[in-house]
C-alpha cells in the first residue's frame, strides 16, 4: 500500500450509516480526499467531483462488469449513448405519461383507503418498477421480480458478496432473455422499449442478448434509485406542510421542488471511476489504476457551491446539481425518472389534503443508496375525489 493510502474512514461504520449525509458533510470539510478499504479513494467536494467528471481520460468508467453505456469510455461510449438516448426523448415520454399516471392512481387508491401505510412498500417501489415494465412492454406483474433483483443487488454490493452478485446477475439475465424471446415470438409489442432495443443498431449491428441484458441492468438499477427518490420526496413533504400546501396550489413548481429536494437529499450516494495515471488532488497522491468514488451527496451539499446547502429552497438555481451526473455520462434515464417523480407527486398531492409522518420512525437505506428503507405515512384523502380525474380537473382551472 502506498504510504498515502492509510484508511481515513469506514463508510460501513454504524455511525456513518446512521446518517450518511451528516457523515459525508463532515468528511468533505475534514478530509476532502479520503481513502477507505471499501470505496478506495473518495472525492467529497463539488469542484473535485466535477473536475473528475470532465476528465474522462484520467478517470475511466470502464468496469469489471460492463454496463452499456455507463462503463464505456470515449470514443466507444458516444455511439451507444446516442442511440439509447432516443428512448427517452420528449415524444417517447409524452406517449408514456398517461400510462404512468394510471399506474400512480391505481396504487394510490388502496393507500388512500388505508389512511396509513409504508409508502416505500405500498407505492414508491411498485410504482417505479411497474412503470419500468410498462416502458419495456413487459407484463405488469414482473415488477416483483425486478424489485427482488434491485434489493438483492444492493445488498450484494454493500456486503461485497461476489457469489450472491453472480447469482443475481444470472437470474436477471434469464429474466431478460425470456422477455426477449417473448417479444421476438409475438408481433404485438411494436413501439415499446424492448422492441426498440431489438431493432437498434450500432455500427450496423443490432444488439446481442448480452448487450441488451447489460443495458437493462442499468435501467433496472436506476429505477431502484427512482423508488428511493420518491421516498425522499414524500419524507420532505411530510416534514414541510407549508411546502406541501404550496405545491398543491402551485403544481407548476413540482419539477423545481423535485430537483432541489434531491440536491439536498440525494438518493444515490456515489459512483466509481478508475484512474488511468497518477493524480494529485487536494494534496493527496492517487496512484494509477486505483478506484475513485465520486460522492454525489457530499458534492451536492458543498457550501462552496450552494449557499445554505441544508435548506430546501425551490427557487434555488439547481443547474450545478449533480443529482443526474454531469458531462458525457449524464443520466440517460433522467427524462423518465423526472416524469415518474413529477406524475407521482401530482397524483399524490391532488388526491390528498395532508401527508404526515405516522408514529413509526422513518428508516434509512444504506450504501449504495440513501433513500428510505421504510417510511410510514398518514395520508388524508380529499373527499371530493382523488387521483387522475382530480388532477386533470385541477390542471384546466
Amino acid at each position: 500500500m502506498n504510504e498515502d493510502q492509510h484508511d481515513d474512514w469506514n463508510p460501513r461504520d454504524p455511525s456513518t450509516l446512521k446518517d450518511q449525509r451528516r457523515a459525508y458533510d463532515e468528511m468533505r470539510e475534514r478530509c476532502p480526499v479520503a481513502h477507505s478499504a471499501f470505496l478506495g479513494w473518495s472525492l467529497f467536494r463539488h469542484a473535485d467531483v466535477t473536475a473528475a467528471l470532465a476528465d474522462t481520460q484520467a478517470f475511466s468508467n470502464v468496469a469489471r462488469f460492463p454496463v452499456i453505456p455507463n462503463s464505456m469510455d470515449p470514443p466507444i461510449h458516444g455511439p451507444y449513448y446516442e442511440v439509447l438516448a432516443q428512448f427517452f426523448d420528449q415524444k417517447y415520454m409524452a406517449t408514456l405519461e398517461p400510462r404512468v399516471r394510471e399506474i400512480a392512481a391505481n396504487l394510490l387508491r388502496p393507500l388512500l383507503d388505508l389512511g396509513e401505510a409504508d409508502f416505500i412498500e405500498a407505492f414508491a417501489t411498485p410504482f417505479a418498477l411497474k412503470t419500468l415494465c410498462a416502458f419495456l412492454g413487459w407484463p405488469d406483474q414482473q415488477w416483483k421480480c425486478l424489485a427482488g433483483w434491485v434489493h438483492g443487488n444492493q445488498d450484494a454490493a454493500f456486503n461485497e458478496d461476489p457469489v450472491a452478485g453472480k447469482a443475481l446477475a444470472e437470474l436477471f439475465a434469464e429474466h431478460v432473455r425470456a422477455n426477449l424471446d417473448s417479444h421476438r415470438a409475438s408481433p404485438g409489442h411494436a413501439g415499446d422499449a424492448t422492441d426498440g432495443l431489438l431493432r437498434t443498431e450500432v455500427d450496423r449491428k443490432t444488439f446481442s442478448n448480452d448487450e441488451i441484458i447489460s443495458i437493462l441492468r442499468n435501467w433496472a438499477a436506476g429505477h431502484g434509485t427512482v423508488a428511493a427518490g420518491l421516498g425522499i420526496l414524500a419524507l420532505h413533504l411530510a416534514l414541510n406542510p407549508e411546502l406541501q400546501d404550496r405545491l398543491r396550489h402551485e403544481p407548476s413548481l413540482i419539477p423545481a421542488a423535485i430537483e432541489e429536494i434531491l440536491r439536498a437529499d440525494d438518493p444515490l450516494v456515489a459512483n466509481r471511476r478508475t484512474t488511468t495515471r497518477e493524480l494529485e488532488i487536494q494534496g493527496r497522491t492517487i496512484p494509477e489504476g486505483d478506484i475513485v468514488t465520486l460522492m454525489w451527496i457530499a458534492a451536492n451539499r458543498d457550501p462552496r457551491m450552494f449557499v445554505d446547502p441544508d435548506v430546501v429552497d425551490i427557487e434555488r438555481n439547481t443547474e450545478p446539481s449533480l443529482v443526474w451526473g454531469q458531462g458525457i455520462h449524464l443520466c440517460l434515464g433522467a427524462p423518465l425518472a423526472r416524469l415518474e417523480m413529477r406524475v407521482a407527486l401530482e397524483e399524490l398531492l391532488a388526491a390528498t389534503t395532508c401527508i404526515e409522518l405516522a408514529d413509526a420512525a422513518p428508516r434509512r437505506a444504506v450504501y449504495p443508496g440513501d433513500g428510505l428503507a421504510a417510511l410510514t405515512l398518514r395520508i388524508k384523502a380529499r373527499t371530493t375525489g382523488a387521483g387522475s380525474s382530480h388532477w386533470q380537473t385541477k390542471k384546466t382551472r
